[in-house]
């Protein structure tokens, strides 16, 4: 078990590097800090308020099953950010490339990348003509929380499965409850 550890904080750390140092260049620099935005608490709460006040066809709808998927999964990004307790990448490691963000929570799970899985799969399930464009833009958000320096890979990949999976629980509760009921 000891070894596994270890080989999973060097690959975790290997990952990192790549993403944050080699990949690094000028346009990537001004492009990352705007696509992480897409996971923010700004954007991730702004978003579904606007579908549930628009009220046209599906919106409200829509807006109302995004915000409790954000919602439940944010409960649990919270839960494991607190009980965990790991430092963030720019506390930690040396010869990195940070951005002056300075956060006073902990780094696993990716909150913001939680949040833009939560949107995306909830998205997909309304307008499945558009889930490449979706899930890429979750993905990015994903890598640039690991630009940015302010998360590990595993933070990352934690994130994705907690939005994608309290998205399709949240789904199937109102697949099963709410529409059933109105119907």
């Amino acid at each position: 078990m000891k070894y596994l550890k270890k080989f999973l904080i060097f690959g975790d750390n290997r990952i990192f590097h790549i993403c944050n140092t080699r990949l690094s260049c000028s346009l990537l620099d001004s492009i990352m800090p705007r696509i992480t935005e897409l996971g923010s608490l700004i954007f991730s709460g702004l978003m579904p308020l606007i579908l549930i006040v628009l009220n046209i066809g599906r919106t409200r709808i829509l807006g109302i099953e995004m915000l409790a998927s954000l919602s439940f999964s944010q409960v649990f990004v919270q839960i494991l950010k607190r009980s965990l307790t790991r430092e963030r990448p720019y506390n930690i490691l040396e010869n990195i490339k940070t951005f002056d963000i300075v956060l006073k929570d902990y780094s696993f799970p990716s909150g913001h990348t939680t949040a833009s899985f939560s949107m995306a799969t909830i998205l997909t399930y309304y307008l499945p003509q558009f889930m490449i464009v979706f899930i890429a833009l979750a993905f990015l958000v994903g890598i640039s929380r690991i630009y940015l320096a302010v998360h590990y890979p595993s933070d990352v990949i934690v994130g994705i499965i907690l939005g994608v999976t309290s998205s399709m629980i949240t789904h199937s509760y109102f697949i099963n409850n709410i529409f059933r009921a109105a119907n």
